[in-house]
């Protein structure tokens, strides 16, 4: 049997043929008409992706960049932060604020979980200058309720700028980014636009901007103020990442493609098309006898499962690879050997969430000793899929 390989990590993820093709040909020189044309149109497709009218910045750099940059932009030594965190990366948030002398207090849920609201709403405090929270928890495929945290702040009063990371998050959810009142809301290009890591987006809010102005911390890449001025003009600051951002210009016309040729209404395609299959995945996984790890707050993005006690995570995705070619991610940290995940957000479709799950039938059965009946998996997505989906 011949074996392809799969890759169903929550980033990097697959890659559209169209973007790779078009990195392959972008062999254009940056302070050029040529790339300055590239460059404006993918940051105005990028704000209808986004969905915001914000500016949009990108940045040659991983998702963490843009994040740091949130931080160094936004705050000054000493200033009080709220960090929201249910995992490895919003810990990263804790750690960030930290390095650039910030005081964060921390609103913490366990993993697998997201956030007692009344606890946000106790936790925040009038001098806390930003609240930083992810959209979506990778680690644990859990999905935070952004709308329900922005609605608060506003609630309360508070003058905090809300940062928000959507590296999977975008694309995977729904986002009304002015309506809701997001600051900064970031994104990764090696998650839902299909491209491979090096780049990060971030939209700004106006509000954003003034708090610039009178911010201390030090920035010199990452200067968003530099970034800003020299985007009006079709160039980045230093040298970008030309070939990836060909490549990103590729995937949001084919997200546009799948609409039409409207990008607001591929991107909100793209969301659904990755909801349907979170959905499908976790029926499919749920009719085998896994215990989702997220079921109150599931993700669309990516789905964590745990296996059952005295069994090894670590040992599903190494079968799987070896049997399958398919690449799955273990759980992080000190979440390894307890939880899988596999990912939804993306070039992925239905097709795929049924080759999974046929694969974990397998799986199931002949490594876990699960009692399995082939197709079960199978049908419980099907299910799914016709009851979700208009043929």
């Amino acid at each position: 049997m011949i074996r392809k390989t799969r890759l169903y990590t929550p980033g990097p993820t697959p890659l559209l043929p169209a973007a790779q093709f078009a990195m392959a040909a972008a062999d254009m020189h940056h302070r050029t008409p040529e790339f300055r044309a590239l460059f404006q149109k993918v940051l105005e497709q990028l704000k209808i992706f986004v969905g915001t009218q914000n500016d949009v910045l990108l940045l040659s750099s991983s998702g963490t960049g843009a994040m740091e940059a949130a931080v160094t932009n936004l705050t000054s030594p000493g200033d009080k932060v709220l960090v929201l965190t249910a995992g490895k990366f919003g810990e990263r948030w804790t750690g960030l604020t930290k390095a650039f002398g910030c005081v964060p207090d921390v609103v913490s849920a366990p993993y697998g979980q997201t956030f007692d609201l009344a606890e946000v709403r106790a936790a925040l405090k009038p001098e806390h200058k930003a609240v930083f929270v992810q959209a979506t928890e990778t680690s644990t495929a859990v999905r935070h309720d952004i709308e329900a945290i922005a609605k608060l702040i506003k609630e309360a009063g508070s003058q905090a700028l809300l940062v928000v990371d959507g590296i999977t998050g975008l694309g995977t959810t729904h986002f009304d980014v002015d309506g809701w009142g997001i600051d900064v809301l970031i994104g990764g290009s090696q998650k839902a636009v299909m491209i491979p890591p090096g780049l990060a987006y971030l939209s700004v809010s106006e509000r954003a901007w003034t708090a610039m102005e009178t911010t201390k911390n030090p920035r010199y890449y990452f200067d968003l103020r530099k970034e800003r001025k020299n985007a009006a003009k079709g160039e980045s600051a230093y040298t970008p990442a030309v070939a990836l951002i060909a490549g990103l210009g590729a995937a949001l016309d084919y997200i546009a493609g799948q609409a039409g040729g409207d990008l607001e209404k591929g991107r909100i395609a793209l969301v659904n098309n990755a909801q349907v299959n979170a959905e499908a995945t976790r029926a499919g996984l749920v009719a085998l006898g896994f215990t989702l790890f997220a079921p109150t707050a599931p993700a669309a993005a990516a789905t964590a499962v745990a296996v059952p006690e005295g069994m090894d995570s670590s040992d599903v995705v190494k079968a799987l690879k070896m049997r399958f070619a398919l690449v799955a991610a273990n759980g992080q940290g000190e979440m390894r050997g307890k939880l899988f995940r596999v990912a939804h957000l993306g070039f992925f479709d239905y097709l795929d969430t049924i080759a999974l799950l046929g694969a974990m039938e397998h799986i199931a059965k002949d490594t876990l000793g699960l009692p399995v009946k082939f197709g079960q998996a199978v049908a419980a997505a099907q299910e799914v899929y016709a009851s979700t989906t208009k043929a």
